[in-house]
């Protein structure tokens, strides 16, 4: 059986849905009346939770007090529209580089650049196997370019461009939402749909590139199923694994 270890900062997401009810009295903003709550594990763990998913054994190496740092969202129940989010503070502690485990088929670097990782460490991550599938939301320089393939999206690569180097530029899997997305000069479309939530489509697309690309050792294929996971999961409110 294939082995993934994910590594990076995880949080724990919360989702409020609530009606707004009528407007505060003395300020002109919405009263919010809570209904539900959902919760799940949230940036990293929530890689590795839609990645075991597809039945593939994995392992996380993470911050330790990842259900204290809460990205509560609150949320119109029916249009699923956001009223705002409030999130704790990020008190993440640094890597330990002794966690790393070599082991495995496949690394995945989850990087939201909250201070877990530094470049350093996904150098020597990148330098340390052979299969390193890298999403950061940091600036790409030099220290990326040992790994793999590199997915990030449209924003992170406008902040990205000029700093690419060749060799990077032909490892980016450049996700754009509606557009699909691009790699090596070719686009590869999705079909166009109602999006509901954005929460989590890059964690998702991220599982099912790694999980195709195990199964068929082909890249095209896996960003394909990775097209497909991200568009399901858009339409479906919350943080879904599909």
């Amino acid at each position: 059986m294939s082995q993934v270890t994910v590594i990076g900062e995880s949080c724990l997401d919360v989702f409020v849905y609530c009606d707004a009810i009528r407007l505060a009295p003395d300020l002109p903003v919405p009263v919010l009346q809570e209904i539900h709550v959902e919760t799940n594990p949230g940036m990293a763990a929530n890689v590795q939770r839609n990645i075991e998913a597809r039945s593939i054994s994995t392992s996380l190496i993470t911050n330790k007090n990842w259900n204290e740092i809460v990205k509560r969202r609150y949320m119109h129940d029916g249009s699923n529209h956001m009223f705002f989010r409030v999130d704790t503070p990020h008190d993440i502690a640094r890597f330990d580089i002794r966690q790393l485990e070599l082991g495995s088929d496949v690394i995945v670097i989850s990087d939201y650049n909250k201070g877990y990782l530094m470049e350093s460490d996904i150098e020597f991550i990148c330098n340390s196997h052979p299969m390193v599938f890298l999403d950061t939301k940091k600036i790409l320089g030099p220290w990326a370019e040992k790994a793999s393939y590199i997915k990030i999206n449209d924003f992170e690569y406008r902040n990205s461009k000029s700093h690419l180097s060749e060799i990077l530029s032909q490892k980016i899997i450049h996700t754009r939402g509606p557009d699909g997305c691009d790699f090596q000069g070719r686009n590869y479309p999705v079909e166009k749909f109602e999006i509901r939530d954005t929460s989590g489509a890059g964690d998702s697309f991220m599982a099912a590139l790694v999980a195709e690309f195990l199964k068929s050792s082909k890249i095209e294929e896996s960003i394909l199923a990775a097209n497909y996971a991200a568009s399901r999961v858009v339409r479906t409110r919350g943080v879904g694994v599909i």
